[in-house]
């Protein structure tokens, strides 16, 4: 019996093999050439599935991130606190502050009056979401977005703030969140990057950027985040010099690719074969870049819905605009930063021109990609690094006051891609000071973009000096219960 079963087993001809296996060549076929890395092997643990190849189903498939660097008041946007005002100039009790520590700013002040919003809030959508009188456009779209009122985070200045918001960490040299998406997932348009980045400036006063917020860390230099600029060439150095044509752009590339492999096989560096990647990436950028960064040919009542800002480049306007545009391509990352939202003081008369900047414009996006059918499989964050006192910074008046950076509660609000709409979620305490309800720690926050985007965020790792990284270090817990 068992010689029968093995002589039936090997009783296979050439056709009926081809005919069993029809499918599975076929799938292993298509598969190679949806994911290229499908099959180079991943030279980690047995277990780990090949990068380009998601954990499991997801809607989400790419990020525009909307970072208001400076750190905008939710006070003065998304948490509404009329015991602020009823309570106006009396000084913050110790019973709620618990010792909290303070910024150089502020540690050394006698007093710390409360103050609460000069603005009016109203709600609005089916979810009754509070929404500052500085943001009319983004409250008309209350329906289509999670704000999420109980952020926290461990730093307490801008630049280790910020640092860890984009990359999980407070120090410098550590992959960003577009990094890690473009390592983890790839991208969907072999003729642009995964990740870009898009810089403006607002009226007030502005924090820096800096390249290390986009930077690739210690993965592979082809997943850096790739800055567009407000000038002619969106990109730098990516035209052809004076002289040369693509033809002969393209043989000098292949005759320095075979440089560059001949090094290759010398030294082993992968970095050599990152370089080979990104001058091949430049010159198929060369065709699509200045195609996608050219706005002039938007309809009118897309640029009116945006508003008049779209047309000039550099503005945050433009630049919502021309995220739409990448992300509509297949850029798997856009992140936007835009300055001016450090309100220490004078903001009654600040913060409404930095709300200007940005209100239409983000509201204007929103609205673009759901209209296009493209908001449910993009995920859209709009926030900050930190968030503001509810005591006044420096002298208090009727008229005026400013505020101190505040990492103990903030609120940021998220769109599409998987997010339920129309809610809020997470509720601080009577003073805007403590979180009360469903805190969302940075580590948490990344856990859930990285679920999203079809990611399990604890098997994304990365081994650095003998060391497996993670976007989310050794934290980091899926907020489920605003998933849709």
């Amino acid at each position: 019996m068992e010689k029968e079963f093995f002589e039936h087993r090997l009783n296979i001809n050439r056709r009926h093999f081809l005919g069993k296996m029809a499918m599975g060549v076929g799938g292993a076929a298509l598969g190679s050439l949806l994911i290229p890395n499908l099959f180079k092997g991943s030279g980690g643990a047995s277990d780990k599935l090949p990068l380009g190849i998601k954990h499991f189903a997801s809607k989400a498939k790419r990020i525009i991130m909307l970072t208001q660097n400076g750190a905008p008041s939710q006070l003065e946007s998304f948490d509404y606190k009329p015991k602020l005002n009823e309570m106006f100039g009396q000084d913050l009790p110790d019973s709620i502050r618990q010792g909290q520590r303070l910024t150089g700013m502020t540690a050394n002040q006698k007093h710390f009056p409360l103050v609460g919003s000069k603005f009016g809030f109203n709600q609005y959508g089916r979810s009754g979401t509070w929404v500052s009188d500085l943001f009319p456009n983004i409250a008309k779209i209350t329906d289509d977005i999670c704000v999420i009122k109980s952020m926290h985070t461990d730093a307490i200045n801008h630049d280790p703030a910020l640092t860890f918001l984009q990359t999980g960490a407070q120090q410098g040299n550590r992959p960003s969140m577009g990094s890690w998406l473009s390592y983890g997932l790839g991208s969907e348009n072999k003729n642009l990057p995964a990740f870009c980045v898009l810089l403006s400036k607002g009226s007030g006063n502005g924090q820096g950027v800096y390249s290390k917020l986009w930077s690739n860390g210690f993965l592979d230099s082809t997943h850096q985040g790739i800055q567009l600029s407000a000038s002619e060439d969106p990109i730098l150095y990516l035209n052809n010099p004076k002289g040369m044509d693509k033809v002969q752009r393209k043989k000098m590339l292949d005759h320095l690719a075979e440089l560059n492999n001949l090094g290759y096989a010398e030294f082993g560096d992968p970095e050599i074969h990152s370089k080979i990647q990104q001058y091949e990436m430049a010159f198929r950028m060369q065709t699509a870049v200045p195609e996608i960064t050219d706005i002039s040919k938007e309809p009118d009542h897309i640029t009116k819905m945006y508003g008049p800002d779209s047309m000039i480049p550099g503005t945050y306007a433009s630049n919502c605009l021309l995220a739409r545009k990448l992300s509509e391509s297949g850029v798997r990352f856009v992140q936007l930063y835009h300055q001016g939202w450090d309100q220490h003081n004078r903001l009654v008369t600040e913060m409404p021109k930095q709300a200007m900047d940005v209100d239409k414009a983000s509201a204007a996006l929103i609205t673009d990609l759901k209209q296009r059918g493209l908001l449910d499989e993009t995920l859209v964050i709009w926030g900050g690094e930190f968030g503001r006192t509810n005591y006044c910074q420096g002298k208090l008046t009727k008229e005026n006051y400013g505020r101190d950076h505040h990492p103990r509660c903030f609120s940021i609000f998220m769109a599409g891609g998987g997010v339920k709409a129309g809610t809020s979620y997470g509720k601080t305490d009577e003073f805007g000071y403590n979180i009360v309800e469903n805190p969302v720690h940075i580590h948490d926050l990344h856990a859930t973009i990285m679920h999203l985007m079809g990611l399990d965020h604890e098997k994304l790792t990365y081994k650095y000096l003998g060391r497996r990284f993670r976007l989310t270090d050794v934290h980091g817990h899926v907020v489920k219960d605003i998933l849709a």
